[in-house]
């Protein structure tokens, strides 16, 4: 199995947060949807939008979910998320680690399946390129 990681560093803003000041949580589901696409673009050196155009990929849907939330984070707040991804044939699993301060705020763990269109436009499973996972081990 393939595995590579990536780190960015994400600003709670204000829109994030309910009434209290504190994060909303469905927010860092958009946190780690975005830090998913991110870990492809940095290991391809190419946006989301030109995989699309590039390869034989009509998206990677998430197929299952899980978070644990350990503390709040709020307004303002610096946030580093480490994305790590391991593939398999035609699906890959991205564990996702949110922390503030070297705290640990939230883990998230997705299953995502690499897909394309049958011939009736049908999403379907397909084997992941090994030109894909050779970046991801370069």
């Amino acid at each position: 199995m393939t595995k590579s990681s990536n780190t960015r560093t994400v600003r709670i803003e204000w829109g994030d947060c309910d009434p209290a000041g504190i994060i909303f949580y469905p927010r860092y589901f958009e946190i780690f949807d975005a830090s998913t696409a991110l870990l492809f673009e940095r290991a391809l050196g190419m946006t989301k939008l030109k995989m699309l155009e590039k390869l034989e990929f009509d998206g990677f849907p998430l197929v299952q979910t899980r978070a644990r939330f350990f503390k709040p984070t709020r307004f303002g707040d610096d946030v580093t998320v480490k994305s790590t991804v391991s593939f398999g044939r035609s699906s890959f699993d991205v564990e996702h680690k949110l922390s503030l301060n070297g705290d640990t705020c939230v883990e998230c763990s997705e299953k995502r399946v690499w897909v394309i269109r049958d011939a009736g436009g049908r999403l379907k499973s397909h084997p992941i390129p090994e030109t894909v996972l050779k970046q991801f081990r370069d």
